[in-house]
């Protein structure tokens, strides 16, 4: 019955367009002492969240939050492969964001799905089961999770790789008061001798043990920074306005990644960088009222397209920016500056 039922759930899962499903226990995740060493070598940045007793209390045992937690559900969602850069530009002609963010916001319809499922699962064993549920939204240890209910394996980009589907996926969790048969973790690491992750980082923020030095990530500049970027990193950032997907577009296991949910359709082409750099208050929340990108706020956003013109070059770009210097954000007037200071070096050097 047991088995049964576990099976019933992971249809149900499929039908919902949870690709991947597993099951776990809840006990503490096996690379919790790495992340305290990376909390304690300060590698989190700005992610004070992250360091609190209440969080870390909770990311080291899942009981925690869920006291009667007897199994894990952990679940995947692919999303849409970003597109290849273009031969020979090196990535730093347009602007991007990562592929994730393309679409709509994952926060919006993950959790509704998530409770679709809960509610199926209390329909099979006919009452109301204790659960709770997250996709990157709690303080649980999600690739850790996953690796051990068989999904795949953590590889040297940190990123969570399925050997039949590569890594573009979106991971959610539910913790249940329901006894179900763990999956057998995923054991095998297919990396191998590949450092192509590594390679390819323009921020060398990609350690040997399997983390990242976040202070250096571009998605973390871009994202969870909010401040301004360090000055030695600006150019490194090249043309990434929001995000970052180089690591997994380099690496070949994701030769197998395949289309997405329909859910996360990439919407149309963003408008160019200059219409962005003038976007008020008003007009982006509008713009990006479903979208990952408003997690950025407009300071953010509007401080990452200045940093891509300054990288882009392009004296076309000048008047904007030069526009920009009279922001309401002093984030966006410096780092407009910085742009334009860039642009007239690269004028005096020809």
């Amino acid at each position: 019955m047991t088995h049964d039922l576990k099976q019933a759930i992971k249809d149900k899962a499929r039908q919902l367009g949870f690709v991947l499903t597993g099951v776990t226990t809840p006990e503490p995740p096996p690379h919790y002492k790495t992340f305290e060493h990376w909390l304690a070598q300060g590698r989190h940045g700005a992610m004070d969240y992250l360091a609190s007793e209440r969080s870390r209390l909770r990311r080291a045992d899942p009981r925690h939050i869920l006291p009667e937690c007897k199994s894990i559900l952990v679940l995947a969602t692919p999303y849409f492969p970003p597109s290849p850069f273009r031969k020979g530009d090196g990535g730093k002609v347009g602007v991007r964001v990562a592929a994730y963010a393309q679409g709509a916001d994952y926060h919006d319809i993950l959790p509704a799905r998530m409770q679709e499922l809960v509610q199926f699962i209390e329909a099979q064993v006919g009452g109301p089961i204790k659960n709770r549920w997250y996709t990157d939204s709690g303080p649980i240890l999600e690739r850790d999770l996953a690796q051990r209910a068989g999904l795949g394996w953590i590889g040297k980009n940190t990123c969570l790789i399925h050997p039949k589907r590569g890594s573009y996926f979106l991971l959610s969790e539910i913790l249940l008061d329901l006894p179900l048969e763990p999956d057998p973790p995923f054991t095998t690491d297919h990396c191998g001798t590949c450092t192509r992750c590594i390679q390819a980082c323009p921020t060398g923020c990609i350690l040997p043990d399997r983390t990242l030095d976040a202070r250096r990530c571009i998605s973390y500049l871009t994202i969870e920074l909010k401040d301004d970027i360090p000055l030695e990193l600006r150019e490194k950032i090249g043309n990434w306005a929001f995000g970052c997907d180089i690591c997994q577009m380099v690496c070949p296991w994701n030769r197998f990644a395949s289309e997405g949910d329909p859910a996360f359709e990439p919407n149309a082409p963003h408008p160019s960088p200059t219409e962005e750099l003038a976007l008020t208050p008003q007009a982006f929340n509008q713009r990006f009222k479903r979208s990952p990108v408003k997690r950025a706020k407009r300071r953010g956003y509007l401080r990452n397209i200045a940093v891509v013109l300054g990288n882009i070059g392009d004296t076309r770009h000048l008047p904007a920016l030069q526009q920009a210097l009279l922001d309401e954000e002093p984030l966006v007037r410096e780092h407009a500056k910085w742009a334009i200071e860039q642009i007239s070096k690269r004028q005096m050097s020809k």
